[in-house]
C-alpha cells in the first residue's frame, strides 16, 4: 500500500521552494526568467571564509562533531551574542544546527505537546506553521496590515493568549515583510511575555545584519523574559552561505539540552569543515558585512520606486531582510486575455507566465492582499523585472 504518514499529509510544500523549482523547470526549457523568489543572496561566500575550510579539509576536520556543535565554534557564537547583542549565554547554552531551520524545529519539537497553541504573527515565514504542524501544535495567528508596518501591538498580543499558549515565533528583521521590531516595541511585548511565564518565545534573528536603522535589539536582552527566550540566528544570510547548512540558537539551559537530545536523533552534528568555515565567519568583525547590506539598501530604494510607479501596487518601506511585501489587492476582480485575476495565487502565476517574472504569493504567508518580491538580485535584473512587471499589470482591467 503506497500510503505516506498522516503527519506528512498534513504538511504543505513549502511556497517558496516550489516557486524555485517552477522556475527551474521554466529556465531549462529555455525561458528568460527572472526569479525573485527565493530568500538567497546573489552575493559569493567571502574569500576568507572559503580558505578556512579548505585549512579545514587539510586539517582533517572530517570526523563526527559533538551534536551540538565543535567547542570552539559554541564558545565564539557565545562571544558573538556578548559582542553584538549584549545577551549572556554560555558556551553549554549554544545548539549548532544544519540551518536556522533545523533549530527552530528542534525546540518546537521538543516543547510543544498535541494541541499545545503557538501565536504566529502573520505574514510569518512559510515553515513555521509547517513546523507547529508537525508537532501536532495549534498555529494562533495575528494578522497585522502593511498600514502599521506588519508588526503585532501588545495589546494583540496580549488578546491572543490562552491558557493553551505555549510558544510564539516571530522574526525580525522579518521574513517576508523586512520589517523589524525597536526596542520601544520589543519592551512592549515583553511585558505581555512576562506575564505568561509558561510560554516561550522563538525570536528568529537569521537577518540581525542586514538592517537599514541602526543597531539590531534582541528580545532576550531584556531581563524579565530572558528565561523566556530562544534566540536563533545562523550564517546563511548575513554571510552568503546559504549552502553551508549552519544555524544556531542560544537558550535557557533545559532548552539547549532538549535541542541537543532531538537533534542526536535526527541529525547528530553538522558538518565538520561547514562549522570550520561558520568560526571564520562569526570571529569576524561584523562590519564585513555593511557593503552586502549596503548594495541591498540600494536595491530596496530601486524596488520601491519601480513599484511606486505600477498603479495599484501599494508599498510600505521594509527596514531590514531582502523583501519587498507590496499589497497587491487592487488587481483582484481584474482580467487580461484568459486570465482572471481572483487572488494573489493568480496574480504571481499571471506575471510568470507573461512577465517570466517568479514571485511568491502572500497566501503562503498568511497574507492573501500581498505578494513577496526578493530583491537578492543584480540591479540589472531587478530593473528588467520591474519593466516587465509594470508591463503585464497595465494591462489588468
Amino acid at each position: 500500500m503506497k500510503e505516506v504518514s498522516h503527519r506528512l499529509n498534513s504538511l504543505s510544500e513549502s511556497a517558496t521552494l516550489a516557486m524555485a523549482r517552477k522556475t527551474r523547470e521554466l529556465k531549462e526549457k529555455g525561458l528568460d526568467i527572472i526569479g525573485l523568489s527565493l530568500g538567497e543572496p546573489d552575493f559569493h561566500t567571502p574569500d576568507f571564509i572559503k580558505n578556512a575550510a579548505k585549512e579545514a579539509i587539510d586539517q582533517n576536520y572530517t570526523k563526527y562533531m559533538a551534536v551540538n556543535g565543535y567547542h570552539e565554534l559554541r564558545e565564539a557564537i557565545a562571544n558573538k551574542f556578548k559582542r553584538d547583542n549584549n545577551l549572556d549565554y554560555k558556551e553549554s547554552q549554544i545548539v549548532v544546527s544544519t540551518g536556522a531551520k533545523q533549530s527552530i524545529a528542534n525546540v518546537v519539537l521538543s516543547i510543544i505537546n498535541p494541541g499545545d497553541e503557538v501565536i504566529i504573527p502573520a505574514p510569518y515565514w512559510v515553515t513555521y506553521e509547517e513546523i507547529v504542524k508537525l508537532a501536532e501544535g495549534i498555529p494562533v495567528f495575528i494578522e497585522t496590515s502593511i498600514e502599521n508596518d506588519f508588526k503585532i501591538t501588545p495589546y494583540e498580543l496580549s488578546q491572543a493568549i490562552t491558557s493553551k499558549t505555549r510558544m510564539m515565533i516571530y522574526s525580525s528583521p522579518c521574513n517576508p515583510t523586512g520589517s523589524l521590531y525597536s526596542e520601544e516595541e520589543s519592551r512592549g511585548l515583553a511585558k505581555v511575555i512576562a506575564k505568561n511565564s509558561n510560554m516561550i518565545v522563538i525570536s528568529d534573528e537569521i537577518y540581525e545584519h542586514i538592517n537599514f536603522i541602526g543597531k539590531h535589539f534582541s528580545l532576550a536582552e531584556l531581563p524579565e523574559v530572558y528565561n523566556q527566550v530562544v534566540t536563533v540566528n545562523g550564517v546563511s544570510k548575513a554571510f552568503a552561505m546559504t549552502g553551508w547548512r549552519l544555524g544556531f540558537l542560544g537558550a535557557p539551559q533545559w532548552i539547549a539540552d532538549a535541542c541537543t537530545k532531538m537533534q542526536g536523533q535526527i541529525t547528530s552534528g553538522t558538518s565538520g569543515i561547514s562549522q570550520r568555515a561558520a568560526l571564520a565567519a562569526i570571529k569576524e568583525n561584523p562590519s564585513v558585512t555593511f557593503e552586502m547590506r549596503e548594495a541591498f539598501r540600494g536595491r530596496r530604494d530601486l524596488m520601491l520606486k519601480g513599484l511606486n510607479n505600477i498603479k495599484g501596487v501599494i508599498t510600505n518601506v521594509p527596514e531590514g531582510a531582502f523583501y519587498v511585501f507590496p499589497d497587491i489587492s487592487s488587481f483582484f476582480g481584474k482580467s487580461c486575455g484568459n486570465y482572471k485575476i481572483n487572488d494573489a495565487d493568480d496574480l504571481t502565476m499571471y506575471i510568470l507566465n507573461e512577465a517570466l517574472v517568479a514571485l511568491v504569493s502572500g497566501n503562503a504567508f498568511g497574507a492573501p492582499k500581498c505578494i513577496r518580491i526578493s530583491y537578492a538580485a543584480s540591479e540589472k535584473e531587478l530593473e528588467e523585472a520591474l519593466v516587465r512587471m509594470k508591463k503585464v499589470l497595465d494591462k489588468l482591467s
